[in-house]
């Protein structure tokens, strides 16, 4: 499965770089493949360990804030490995077509 999510501290001010940046952390150390970008970050893997990190990400902002909101997309697609690449790579291929 694929899961886009996106963990935001409530309650700590505008600056929520140091506490995001402290998620990223927790998904980069997982091993699994991801991706982050201005608005979300995406992470692939089977349903329990992606879900795992997710949930350790949130505890991270949790240490920090007393309020965490929590935005997830998956994408859930039994016996598919290798979607975070190879769905872009459809994309490009077809825009590369014309």
């Amino acid at each position: 499965m694929i899961i886009a999510f996106s963990v935001t501290p409530l309650g700590t001010g505008v600056d929520v770089g140091r506490a995001v940046a402290e998620a990223v952390r927790i998904v980069r150390a997982s091993g699994l493949p991801n991706r982050t970008d201005a608005m979300f970050t995406t992470i692939e893997g089977e349903w329990d360990e992606v879900m795992g990190v997710v949930k350790q990400a949130t505890d991270a902002i949790l240490e920090v804030a007393p309020r965490c909101s929590l935005v997830l997309k998956a994408d859930i697609r039994p016996g598919v490995t290798d979607g975070m690449t190879s769905k872009v790579e459809t994309v490009e291929r077809y825009l590369a077509e014309g």
